[in-house]
C-alpha cells in the first residue's frame, strides 16, 4: 500500500478535485487562514523564495533533486557559446 493511501481517511472525497486549479496563484504566493477553535484567526502568507523553482511532474521524473538539476544546467551553460557564461562558471 502506497504510505500516502495509509493517511487518507475514507470521509476524503476528492473526486471533483481540478488538479491544478490553484497552480499558477500558488506560485505568485498564497494566504493560508487557520480558524481557531476560540474563534480567532491565524492568516499566514506563504511565498516561494528567491531562487526557488518548481518543475513540472514530468521534467521532476527524471531530475528528481537540485543535484540533479543543477548537473543538466551546468552542462548545458557549457554549450552557450557566450564565454561570459563560462566565466562566471569559474572556467
Amino acid at each position: 500500500m502506497n504510505p500516502i493511501d495509509e493517511d487518507m481517511l475514507p470521509e476524503y472525497d476528492f473526486s471533483g478535485g481540478i488538479r491544478g486549479k490553484h497552480y499558477q496563484e500558488y506560485r505568485q504566493g498564497h494566504t493560508v487562514t487557520i480558524h481557531q477553535a476560540d474563534g480567532t484567526k491565524v492568516v499566514q502568507h506563504f511565498t516561494m523564495a528567491e531562487g526557488t523553482i518548481m518543475l513540472d511532474p514530468d521534467v521532476r521524473r527524471f531530475f528528481p533533486d537540485a543535484e540533479a538539476v543543477n548537473h543538466a544546467l551546468r552542462t548545458l551553460i557549457h554549450l552557450i557559446p557566450n564565454q561570459s557564461n563560462r566565466k562566471q562558471m569559474g572556467e
